[in-house]
């Protein structure tokens, strides 16, 4: 019996140890401050599409719209550092970044609301923001507030940077 109560007690203690531990990487992430909640979408659909959803006048081209089956999506934190960002899986005991996009290797090609599946396996209120990073097709889905700091944050590259802000 006393066995039993050791053993349920170390599970818990090992439990409780792995939340705090995630909890403790978060806070040691966003210290630095400029960090958002970003879902990423790791698996990419097949038919991706690589063109913008406007064209250089602002009329609407006709790029495929893939069919979305929610699959492939990472919750995760976007940190602003310097000429990047750095996405770090929210999930993970990991002291490193996941992914580091530079500002000059994105591209925005539109965006677009969660559709299907998707609004189940994304935060509520989040908007798609279709992407190229260097010349493969990203998603990333993030609030209204924090894509316009990411969109802020793009067009204020340094002068000379190529930077395409849809």
């Amino acid at each position: 019996m006393v066995l039993a109560l050791v053993v349920c007690a170390s599970v818990v203690v090992l439990a409780i140890a792995g939340l705090v531990g995630f909890a403790v990487r978060r806070r040691l992430i966003q210290r630095v401050g400029g960090t958002f909640d970003c879902s990423y979408r790791l698996k990419m659909p097949a038919d991706a599409s690589t063109q913008p959803d406007l064209d250089e006048n602002g009329r609407p081209t006709s790029a495929p719209v893939p069919q979305t089956d929610g699959k492939g999506w990472v919750f995760g934190i976007g940190r602003y550092s310097g000429d990047s960002i750095e996405w770090f899986r929210v999930f993970s005991y990991a002291p490193r970044p996941r992914r580091v996009l530079p500002r000059t290797e994105i591209e925005v090609l539109g965006r677009r609301y969660p559709q299907g599946q998707e609004e189940l396996a994304l935060l509520s209120g989040s908007v798609v923001l279709r992407c190229l990073h260097k010349g493969a097709p990203l998603e990333l889905a993030m609030s209204d507030d924090a894509l316009t700091g990411f969109l802020a944050w793009l067009e204020a590259a340094p002068p000379g940077q190529r930077v395409n802000v849809a």
